[in-house]
Formats: C-alpha cells, sequence, structure tokens
C-alpha cells in the first residue's frame, strides 16, 4: 500500500453510495406505484436496501474513524463543518413550513372562513399530549447533555445510563405522536391548516426516527468501546442534531400547537 504523509483521509472505492442510490430509487419509484396501484413490495425491496446498505456503510466509517486512524484533527474539523452545515441547511428546510404556516394564519382567506383554525377544523388540545411530548424532549436534551458530559469525563456507565434514557425517550415521543396522528379530528387535505400541521410536524416526527436511530447507532458503539473522552465525534454529531431537533420542536409547539390552536 502507498503512504501518504498527510493528515488528510483519501476514501477508498466504495459500493454504498451506489446501493444507497438504487435503494432511493426503489423506494420513491415504489412510493408511486403504491400511489396508483397500491402495490407497496417496491417500497419494502427500497427501505430494505437502504437499511443495508445503511449498516455497512456506518460499519466502514466506523472501522475508518476508531480503528484505521482516519479521523485526525483536520478530518475531525471538516467533519464538524459538514455537520454544522447541514444542520444548517435542516433549519432552512424547517423556516419553509412555518412560513406557509405563518403566511395562512396570519391572513386567512375567505376560503378558510377569514379566521384561524379555518371553519370546520377542530384542533388538538396543546395541553394534553403535545405538552407531555415537550417535556418528553426536554428530558431527552438533559440526558444526551449527560451522556455527553459523562463521555468527557470517562465516565463510561453514566454515559452508556443516559444514552440509553435518551433513546427510550425518543421512541416513546415517536409512539405518542402516532397516536396523536390516529386521534386526529383533521386530515392533510383538510385546507391549508391539515396540510401545514402534517407536514412540519410529520417531517419533525422523521427527524425524530432519525436521530433516535443515530443515538441508537452511538449506543451499540459506545457497548463495543469506540469512544473516548478524546475521541467520540460520532456521538458529538448526534447529541448536535437531538438538540436541534429539540428546538425545532418547541417553535412548532408554541407556533402551531398553542398560538396556533
Amino acid at each position: 500500500m502507498a503512504i501518504f504523509f498527510h493528515p488528510f483521509h483519501m476514501v477508498n472505492l466504495s459500493p454504498w453510495p451506489l446501493t444507497g442510490a438504487l435503494g432511493a430509487m426503489c423506494l420513491t419509484s415504489g412510493l408511486t406505484k403504491w400511489f396508483h396501484q397500491f402495490s407497496s413490495y417496491l417500497i419494502f425491496l427500497g427501505i430494505l436496501i437502504l437499511i443495508l446498505t445503511m449498516i455497512q456503510w456506518w460499519r466502514d466509517i466506523s472501522r475508518e474513524g476508531t480503528f484505521q486512524g482516519n479521523h485526525t484533527i483536520n478530518v475531525s474539523i471538516g467533519l464538524r463543518w459538514g455537520m454544522i452545515l447541514f444542520i444548517a441547511s435542516e433549519v432552512l428546510f424547517f423556516v419553509s413550513f412555518f412560513w406557509a404556516f405563518f403566511h395562512s394564519s396570519l391572513s386567512p382567506t375567505p376560503e378558510l372562513g377569514a379566521h384561524w383554525p379555518p371553519s370546520g377544523i377542530y384542533p388538538f388540545n396543546p395541553f394534553q399530549i403535545p405538552l407531555l411530548n415537550t417535556a418528553i424532549l426536554l428530558a431527552s436534551g438533559i440526558s444526551v447533555t449527560w451522556a455527553h458530559h459523562s463521555l468527557i469525563e470517562s465516565n463510561f456507565s453514566q454515559a452508556k445510563i443516559a444514552l440509553l434514557i435518551t433513546v427510550t425517550l425518543g421512541i416513546y415521543f415517536s409512539i405518542l405522536q402516532g397516536f396523536e396522528y390516529k386521534e386526529a379530528s383533521f386530515a392533510i387535505s383538510d385546507s391549508s391548516y391539515g396540510s401545514t400541521f402534517f407536514v412540519a410536524t410529520g417531517f419533525h416526527g422523521l427527524h425524530v426516527l432519525i436521530g433516535t436511530s443515530f443515538l441508537l447507532v452511538c449506543l451499540l458503539r459506545h457497548n463495543m468501546t469506540h469512544f473516548s473522552a478524546s475521541h467520540h465525534f460520532g456521538f458529538e454529531a448526534a447529541a448536535w442534531y437531538w438538540h436541534f431537533v429539540d428546538v425545532v420542536w418547541l417553535f412548532l409547539y408554541i407556533s402551531i400547537y398553542w398560538w396556533g390552536s
């Protein structure tokens, strides 16, 4: 093998970008097939390909950073900036949803009954499940911070407990949101309220599932002693992402659930 005297990581050839793209194509094509022909087998094929791709791609990255020493200080700085820019793009993603919500709610048209919520829409009580979900996410933000500080102090047993609590709270949040959707008195097709509500809260719910998966992978890696006090950016990135999810939910709760109802 050639020896490179520089601190950067020259990535090896990998099949996972190709298989990931094929999985995404199967998933989107399967959604179209499901919409028109009510056939879901292609969706599940796409999901299976994506899950297998993620497992093997994450395995390779963990191996490169933990055992092969490819994540040097320079590479780590690049990874941090990449995560920061990714979260910034996600912030703008949610700004568009809030923009649509306030555009409709601050000047409701005659088609909406000239008031907000629109006629015939019975919104959720913000002091029931939404408030409980707010408490759950705030508690999970505390527990993930506890896990981070425990890692920095090399207290690995407490880091494991705090991470397990965070993952459990994330799963609990998703279950409650699913129950809330099931009990909703309106649908995504019910005026601009239904569309903005379900798109904004639904994409946030998707981000919660992604963040929970991210933290679950970190918990598994922590059990395999992949993290140390000075080498744990994989967990740090997951914690940043989880805090972003927390903050977005606070804006959703205040604007859509409380003020918008």
